[in-house]
């Protein structure tokens, strides 16, 4: 599913079942040594299915080992993301040669719990999420509004490599299109000749998920158009 809001180039794997024999390298396997089963799980799928991949790209099998606020970190030459939720994880990587950041995350197509709304979304943002349930959708809104936020946050933390906040970044959901914009209200990294001002992006909902993906080229605009 996944591949479809992506372009060309990325190479993507996921598994909607654990993978329970994948070994994990000495690096990979102190992130976890202490972790519930539930975590162990999931982290080792994500692997698993960071490594094919990465194969797709033609690159062997290797560590992949954790940065700063848990961040994969990848080969040199390749960018990359990972997401995982309950009954799916997934990884996309590209070459550097043609993007510059991946930010991809899927959850369940669920309402988010009570009282979190308020956490992750600006008022505007409320705003749209009620304008946007006024018509008859499978599609849970407020859980997709956090799913692109977190895709938002993964594309963001490799180029400017410093937090950026639920409240830092407003975002407008297209229901007709299926993508989405999202602009920042902190300064932006560099990217090309220009600040970074937002990103784009697309979406999907289907098979009790929501998922979104950005796809950042070097060469974008200030805004994140491509």
């Amino acid at each position: 599913m996944l591949e479809e809001i992506l372009p060309g180039g990325v190479a993507v794997a996921s598994s909607r079942e654990d993978i329970l024999d994948e070994p994990l390298y000495p690096e990979e396997a102190t992130v976890v040594e202490h972790a519930v089963e539930k975590r162990r799980l999931e982290f080792t799928t994500a692997r698993a299915c960071a490594r094919t991949a990465l194969g797709k790209l033609g690159i062997a099998p290797q560590s992949i080992p954790t940065g700063d606020r848990g961040a994969p970190l990848w080969p040199a030459g390749v960018v990359g993301s990972i997401t995982h939720c309950d009954g799916y994880r997934a990884c996309a990587v590209a070459r550097t040669a043609d993007l510059a950041s991946l930010g991809i995350d899927a959850d369940r197509n669920e309402p988010l719990p009570p009282n979190l709304l308020g956490d992750i979304a600006l008022p505007g943002e409320r705003e749209a999420l009620r304008q946007l349930a006024r018509e008859p959708s499978t599609v849970h809104w407020d859980r997709l509004l956090f799913s692109i936020k977190e895709a938002v946050y993964k594309a963001w933390f490799p180029l400017a490599e410093r937090w950026l906040g639920f409240e830092d970044a407003t975002v407008a959901i297209d229901r007709q299109s299926c993508t989405f914009s999202a602009r920042l209200l902190v300064p932006g990294p560099r990217l090309g000749n220009a600040e970074l001002q937002g990103f784009s992006g697309r979406w999907l909902a289907r098979e009790g998920l929501v998922m979104a993906a950005i796809a950042q080229h070097a060469a974008a605009s200030a805004d994140g158009e491509r």
